[in-house]
């Protein structure tokens, strides 16, 4: 049978936790090495309605990108949302792991991802680690760049984005008008990668959401911002993990939260 150490050491190996950064908690936050795994759900974010969904469907791993142990804390009670979901968890005897920015960095990670579901050519990575590791190795770091395959303009680099993230509407900065060929992409809350994005000559950064002041400075370097949501830019690669654990381990059960959810709404409608 497979336990909680085997899924982890392939986790280990799919994004090497060194990938993270350095503020991030990244592995395996609760739980016993030794328990016996037969069912996983993946999910973005451990939310008490998906610790609810792991424990009525007897999960005994949960894969949650973001930490939920993510600052230290000093206890571990039922009087907050956190302590009681982890009291649950324990109780249910459902260990939880994140990769979190190990997973964003990872050679086939999310932001890789994000750049093969865009058709991108040439990829490279935004910022690059420094490391003395053996030359003949991928090059590592975070975020990634990468070229349409023809020039598009934002307004349509916008459409294609929708398209390919299946979301209905998106924010973003910039003319739409102007000329797009090479794009940044960093997932999540990144905007801090705009000036990497603009060191590397990318038109265009695509993050999930950005501050007021991030959006100001994207415009006074002449660059469009995409910013499709958090949630957008992340939970479909939560959904390509379930795919490829099932896939490595056929012997089990392993699905892609059903109740998560975005909590986020777009109001689209015309006035």
């Amino acid at each position: 049978m497979t336990d909680v150490a085997e899924i982890q050491e392939y986790l280990a190996h799919l994004a090497p936790p060194d990938l993270a950064e350095s503020w991030d908690n990244v592995g395996l936050l609760t739980g016993d090495p030794a328990q016996r795994v037969s069912r996983i759900l993946t999910c973005l974010t451990l939310t008490p309605d998906v610790a609810a969904e792991a424990i009525s469907e007897k999960a005994d791993l949960i894969i949650s990108h973001h930490p939920i142990l993510f600052r230290p804390i000093q206890q571990i009670t039922s009087h907050s949302v956190e302590g009681k979901m982890l009291l649950e968890l324990i109780q249910a005897n459902i260990a939880v792991y994140s990769p979190h920015t190990s997973y964003d960095s990872a050679e086939q990670g999310i932001n890789w991802q994000l750049a093969q579901l865009l058709g991108l050519e040439d990829v490279g990575i935004l910022r690059p680690l420094n490391s003395t590791a053996d030359p003949g190795l991928p090059e590592q770091g975070a975020g990634r760049f990468g070229s349409l395959p023809a020039e598009f303009t934002l307004a349509q680099v916008n459409q294609l984005i929708k398209q390919a993230l299946k979301i209905d509407a998106l924010q973003f900065v910039g003319n739409p008008e102007m000329k797009v060929k090479r794009i940044g992409i960093a997932c999540g809350a990144a905007a801090e990668f705009l000036r990497d994005a603009h060191c590397h000559d990318c038109q265009v950064l695509l993050t999930g959401e950005a501050r007021f002041h991030a959006c100001l400075e994207a415009r006074a370097l002449g660059m469009g911002l995409i910013l499709p949501g958090h949630y957008a830019t992340e939970r479909p690669a939560m959904e390509q993990l379930a795919e490829l654990l099932q896939q490595k381990f056929t012997q089990l059960t392993t699905w892609a939260s059903q109740k998560e959810t975005d909590p986020l709404q777009w109001d689209c409608e015309a006035d």
